[in-house]
C-alpha cells in the first residue's frame, strides 16, 4: 500500500528509452565496430528516427527511441556485416489480435480505436489517468488509452491525444486494422505489379495497384471517414510489405522546408541504392471527384510543396537521384498521379 509509480517523476523519464545523445554514441559505436565508419551515419540515422523514435512519458517530455526495437535493429545491422536488415520490424510486437480484441472488450471497440489511431493519427485521453495505473482498471474501455500508452503501443502526442509513435508501429496498426475489417492481403493482388516494378522502376503503377486492389476492397461508405493520414499509411504498408528489402521508408519526415508526406529511399548495398521518391499525398472526397480528376496537371502549389521537399532531401544527400510526385486519390472514384 506505499507502492509509487516513478515513470512520471521528471528525473525519471528518460530511464527506459534512449535519448536523442544515447542514441548517437550507440549508432557511431555500431557503425565504428560492425560496419565501415562514420559515412553513413547521416542515412542510417535518418532509418532509426522514422522507426524507432516518438516516444515521450509526459506530455512535454523528450522524444524518446524504444530501447528495445532500436537494440533489435542493432544487433540485426551488425549480425548482418552492416547491411539493413530486411525486417525492420521485430515481430513480438505484432501482439496477436485477439489480445487487442479482448483489451478493448468487442470488435466495435478495437475497430474505433484503430479508426482513431489510424485516421485521426491521435487517440483522447484523460491526462490525471497517467498516474492512476491500475490492474483492475486495465480492461475498461475508458482506460485503454492509457493501458495502450503503458504497454508501448502508442505514447503522448499532447496533453489531450496519444498517438502512434513511429513508422514501425504505424506498421503494427496497419496490420491489425487489416484483419479487423477482412481487407484481403493475397499476394496474388499485388505480387505481378511488384514484380514488374522490379524492371521498370514506376511508381504509377504502385498507385493504381494501391487503388484497385487495396482501397477497392472498401465499402462506399469508408471513404467518407478516411482522410490524407489513413492513405499514406496504408499505402506505406502495403508498399513496404513488398519492397522493405530495397527501401527505407518515411511518413512525415521532418526537414527543414515542412513535414514531406511520403518517402522510400534505396538500401545502401542493393541496386536501388541512391534511388530516392518524395511523394505529396492529396485525398478528396466524393463530391470532389469529378473535378479533381478532370485536371490534366496537378496544382501548383502541390507541386511547390512536394518539390521543396525534394530539394531537401538533395541538399542533405547530393549523390541521391530524388523523384517526386503528387498524388491524388479521389475518394472510390479514381486517382492521378503526376512525376513534377
Amino acid at each position: 500500500n506505499i507502492a509509487e509509480i516513478l515513470t512520471l517523476e521528471p528525473n525519471f523519464l528518460n530511464m527506459l528509452g534512449f535519448t536523442y545523445e544515447e542514441t548517437e554514441i550507440y549508432l557511431r559505436y555500431v557503425l565504428d565496430k560492425y560496419s565501415t565508419g562514420q559515412e553513413r551515419f547521416d542515412e542510417i540515422w535518418q532509418l532509426i528516427v522514422s522507426n524507432y523514435d516518438g516516444y515521450r512519458f509526459r506530455p512535454n517530455g523528450d522524444r524518446l527511441f524504444n530501447a528495445t526495437i532500436l537494440t533489435y535493429f542493432f544487433k540485426k545491422f551488425a549480425a548482418n556485416a552492416g547491411s539493413i536488415p530486411d525486417e525492420l520490424v521485430d515481430e513480438n510486437l505484432r501482439t496477436d489480435i485477439n489480445w487487442i480484441r479482448r483489451l478493448t472488450l468487442s470488435l466495435d471497440n478495437a475497430k474505433a480505436m484503430l479508426d482513431a489511431l489510424i485516421i485521426d493519427d491521435e487517440l483522447p485521453y484523460n491526462v490525471a489517468d497517467l498516474a492512476k495505473f491500475n490492474k483492475k482498471k486495465f480492461f475498461d474501455k475508458e482506460f485503454y488509452p492509457i493501458s495502450l500508452f503503458y504497454l508501448g503501443m502508442t505514447t503522448l502526442k499532447d496533453k489531450f491525444v496519444t498517438t502512434l509513435p513511429n513508422m514501425t508501429m504505424r506498421s503494427v496498426y496497419m496490420d491489425y486494422y487489416n484483419q479487423l475489417n477482412k481487407i484481403e492481403g493475397n499476394a496474388q493482388r499485388y505480387v505481378p505489379v511488384y514484380r514488374y516494378y522490379d524492371s521498370n522502376r514506376s511508381l504509377e503503377p504502385l498507385v493504381q495497384n494501391y487503388f484497385e486492389q487495396y482501397l477497392g476492397q472498401f465499402p462506399a461508405q469508408v471513404f467518407d471517414k478516411i482522410n490524407e493520414n489513413f492513405i499514406r499509411c496504408s499505402f506505406y504498408e502495403l508498399v513496404s510489405r513488398y519492397l522493405s528489402s530495397c527501401y527505407t521508408f518515411a511518413i512525415e519526415q521532418n526537414n527543414s522546408v515542412g513535414r514531406s508526406d511520403f518517402e522510400m529511399t534505396g538500401i545502401p548495398g542493393t541496386d536501388y541504392y541512391t534511388d530516392d521518391r518524395v511523394v505529396e499525398f492529396k485525398y478528396y472526397r466524393a463530391k470532389e471527384a469529378e473535378k479533381m480528376l478532370a485536371l490534366t496537371e496537378p496544382l501548383p502549389e502541390h507541386v511547390e510543396q512536394v518539390k521543396r521537399y525534394g530539394e531537401d532531401t538533395k541538399r542533405k544527400f547530393p549523390y541521391y537521384n530524388v523523384r517526386t510526385y503528387v498524388v491524388y486519390i479521389c475518394a472510390n472514384k479514381g486517382w492521378k498521379c503526376w512525376e513534377v
